[in-house]
């Protein structure tokens, strides 16, 4: 099965209501709905530009703030996942859990209207030290009529453990949204999702911030680039990139996936790193 898929690097810039907010979603899904995608990555944390709105004194407001926006950043998701007929994968969206805490959460938009979650599983410490965040304490994946997929965010791709887990769970696609503010950081996640490709023999769609939020704390400076990365191996590119951006450019990328090659290298590739990893010596998942 071949399913084609968008990673976009998102601008971020200073706006004055939700309807700028709406907007400019809209074009981007519009524009990736021209290239007839199934699915569409936004970066994480892009809803704090939601942040920079301000209050009544115009004063910005403060990440505890941003669940006040859930409501209406489902509706709107909601709306173009079904009025596009696409799978999109809402980049994360900071929500209050059920005990009441900050967790910064992945949500997956269905064209019939369903909406799954995953919330961040490793946090940085800006996100627990700053924003009084908590980590979520489950992994799942998640079925779709072009197969099994996995949201793991950003900080998240640098555990090999629970990306391993995702594909024990049946995922051969993870999709990473990721946010960056440096190219330390960006290049931490970017090798970590090449690593992980060829650990898993999966697919890997990882998106980023562009721009800069001048009002809201810890989103001033962002280095970001979305990429649609491969195994290593034959059937595939050589350095394993089927597309990329263009560093810190307002853009989106698209690329086909070919799931049938992935079971191909499994079975019978240069190296075939899934099949001899050693379950006597580590487990995958319990």
């Amino acid at each position: 099965m071949n399913i084609r898929v968008c990673a976009i690097q998102y601008k971020l810039e200073d706006i004055t209501s939700f309807e700028q907010f709406a907007s400019q979603v809209t074009h981007y899904v519009r524009n990736a709905s021209e290239y007839n995608v199934q699915f569409v990555l936004f970066p994480e944390f892009f809803t704090t530009q939601l942040l920079s709105i301000g209050d009544d004194q115009g004063i910005p407001l403060s990440i505890d703030k941003l669940p006040t926006f859930t409501d209406r950043y489902v509706s709107l998701f909601k709306a173009l996942a079904a009025s596009y007929n696409v799978h999109i994968v809402g980049g994360t969206h900071v929500v209050e859990s059920d005990s009441g805490k900050l967790q910064n959460t992945a949500h997956l938009f269905y064209p019939d209207g369903r909406v799954e979650v995953q919330a961040k599983l490793h946090l940085t410490p800006v996100e627990v030290e700053d924003w009084n965040m908590t980590a979520g304490d489950s992994l799942r994946v998640f079925e779709t009529e072009y197969g099994t997929i996995g949201m793991l965010t950003c900080y998240d791709i640098e555990f090999p453990e629970i990306v391993r887990m995702a594909r024990a769970k049946g995922a051969d696609v993870i999709f990473c949204p990721s946010c960056t503010d440096d190219r330390h950081g960006f290049y931490r996640v970017r090798y970590c999702c090449h690593a992980r490709t060829i650990e898993n023999q999966i697919y890997l769609v990882t998106s980023g911030t562009v721009g800069s939020l001048r009002k809201v704390d810890f989103m001033r400076a962002n280095f970001g680039q979305a990429a649609i990365l491969s195994p290593n191996d034959i059937p595939f590119p050589p350095a394993g990139i089927l597309n990329e951006g263009i560093i810190n450019d307002d853009m989106l990328v698209v690329a086909d996936l070919n799931l049938k090659l992935l079971a191909d290298v499994r079975a019978a590739g240069s190296v075939t790193t899934w099949r001899d990893r050693r379950t006597d010596l580590y487990t995958d998942w319990s």
